[in-house]
This record gives structure tokens, sequence and C-alpha cells, in this order.
């Protein structure tokens, strides 16, 4: 089985104080995505470059404390690929995908972070400019290779996928063009959603982040914005998923999926 955990880590120096290495050093996945690392490679390089003997590689934002993303590994990639390509978010380090590549299969497991537009609408105009360059690249990906997204999206897609959802019809992360990009991505450019292919009906369990506003957490008052994202066959080798809120080590919970396959 391939064992694969993605979590937004609210700074990768907050979420290690708060007990996530030894954490993975007990559940032992083969990949965890990481999002929101905050920090910079002379801030990782020597400190957070191996975590549980998992070797991380990363595509840092140029702007201090801010986005970041990784993948850690125990398995070699054969290439590994920083960046979608993109003039306005390559440099806020929000996409990095490690190739493991034989001559029998193409398999890529990208990071990504997508951009928040909560903080305004300049934010929220830069989001659908990112949803309207990342939809061509994970259409060439998937015309090219087997491949499974993990990140945080920063959209809900479905009313069962948020507690509050009528009074959140107008705000960033369930707007009604943000829940159509998605719409789009499953059913047209045909990837699979992996955590509702497993759970289709869920909804309180289902939730990934929490606003730290009031008692969110403690009401379970949530939302899903981290996924696994597949192409359809290493999709239909999905086997169990698990959010884990056994600890809080941010303000998101670890989505981790178990695959029928091996690198």
């Amino acid at each position: 089985m391939f064992k694969l955990t993605s979590l937004n880590l609210n700074g990768i120096r907050s979420a290690t104080s708060k007990g996530l290495e030894p954490w993975l050093v007990k559940t032992a996945p083969d990949c965890i995505c990481v999002q929101e690392v905050k920090a910079q490679s002379q801030d990782v390089l020597g400190r957070f470059d191996t975590l549980a003997d998992l070797r991380g590689y990363f595509h840092f934002a140029q702007k201090k404390g801010y986005s970041g993303v990784g993948v850690y590994t125990r398995h070699e990639p054969s290439e590994i690929v920083v960046g979608y390509g993109s003039a306005e978010f390559d440099v806020e380090g929000r996409y990095v995908e490690l190739r493991f590549d034989t001559p029998a299969a193409k398999r890529s497991i990208v990071s990504c972070y997508f951009p928040s537009g909560s903080s305004g609408e300049d934010r929220q105009q830069a989001k659908f400019r990112f949803l309207a360059e990342f939809y061509p690249h994970l259409i060439r990906l998937k015309a090219e290779r087997e491949f499974i997204l993990c990140g945080d999206v920063n959209i809900a897609h479905q009313e069962i996928d948020l507690k509050n959802w009528k009074g959140n019809r107008k705000n960033s992360g369930f707007l009604p063009e943000e829940r159509a990009w998605m719409t789009q991505l499953l059913n047209e450019a045909g990837l699979v959603d992996v955590y509702r292919q497993l759970q289709p009906t869920a909804t309180e369990e289902a939730y990934t982040w929490w606003s730290n506003r009031g008692q969110a957490y403690a009401k379970n008052v949530g939302w899903r914005l981290d996924y696994h994202l597949a192409t359809p066959a290493l999709a239909a080798l999905a086997r169990t998923e698990h959010i884990y809120k056994g600890e809080k080590f941010s303000d998101h919970a670890p989505i981790t999926i178990e695959y029928d396959f091996q690198l």
C-alpha cells in the first residue's frame, strides 16, 4: 500500500513544535505533501529538510514567512518540478511535483497551495486568475502521466463540505465561480476527488479546516478545503481515508489516503 498524507502546516516551525514529527514516525506515510511552509530555504536546510526519515523537496515563496509547499518522501524521485510555469504565481511558492517514473509507468505526487481570496477583493481576483491558469496545466499533466495532487485548494465544493453553507454563499472559498471550477475539474477534466469517492455523504467528519475565531474547532464549524485530486486510474486504487484530529498541528487536519500501489 502507498500511504499519502496532506497537511497545511500553517508554518513548519509551528507545526513541528506541536508534535508533527513524532506523529509521522508513528503513522509512517510514504509521502506527506505540506502547504504553507512559511519559511525560506535557509530556514529549512539542516533543520526541516528531513522529517521522520522522509526527505523534503520544496517550492519556497520569494516573500518571507509566506506560502511555500513541499513533499516529504521515503522514495527517490526521478525528477523534481518546482513551479508550474506561471509568471505570476511561481514566485509565491505554490507547486512542487515529484515524478516517480519507471519504464512501466509515469506517476507524480504534487503538493499545491491554492491562493486564498478571503483577505480582500484583490486577492480574490488573483485566486480567479490562478484557477484560470492552473486548469489547463492540470489538463496537460493528465494527458501525459498519472498523478495525485494533494493540497489546500481553499474551496469547499458542495454544501456538505462546510458547516455553515447558507451563510457563506457570498464568501471566498464557497463562491459559485469557485464551486463551478471544481465541478468542471471533476466532471469535464475528469479528475477524481478521492475522499468523496470513498466517503460520498460524509459531512461533519469530513472537515479539514476550522477558523481560529470563536469556538469553531470546539463546535466543529469547519470546512473541507484539503483534497487528494487524482487521475482516475490512481483514484481507483484508493482504499482507506483518515482525517486525523487526535492532535492539532495547525488550523488544518492531516488527511491520509492509502492506495493499493507501490512506487
